[in-house]
């Protein structure tokens, strides 16, 4: 049986995984086929897909269909990945703001509920 092909470039997931680690209590890993992660509480908030094409992000169903909906060039949802809370962004077509928002909305869904008011508070001091 031959193996899938593993095709990826560290250097793709580098804004994603700076954006992600701003916030509290995520932390750097390495996923399927060696692929660069973030975890949050040792859970999967978002990785380098192993073809190297999309990175797949972890977010409630009702929230991933709604950014399916409303961002359809940016975001894709390949059969693997129906059944799961992950929704697949294009590697490329996405801004920073964005991507952040799409984030906090990732960590927020791992995050414990402490956790989300300590943050939501910060926000508010700081902002």
């Amino acid at each position: 049986m031959k193996g899938k092909t593993v095709n990826f470039n560290y250097a793709d997931f580098e804004t994603v995984k700076n954006i992600a680690l701003s916030f509290p209590g995520t932390e750097e890993s390495i996923s399927h086929e060696g692929t660069p992660s973030v975890k949050m509480r040792g859970k999967l908030m978002c990785r380098l897909h192993d073809s190297g094409e999309f990175i797949p992000i972890r977010l409630d169903f009702e929230i991933r269909d709604n950014y399916l909906n409303s961002h359809p060039e940016i975001f894709h949802l390949p059969d693997h990945f129906k059944s799961y809370p992950y929704i697949c962004m294009w590697k490329h077509n996405y801004n920073k703001k964005f991507l952040t928002e799409v984030l906090e909305q990732s960590w927020k869904g791992l995050a414990t509920k402490k956790q989300v008011k300590e943050y939501e508070q910060l926000k508010t001091k700081v902002g």
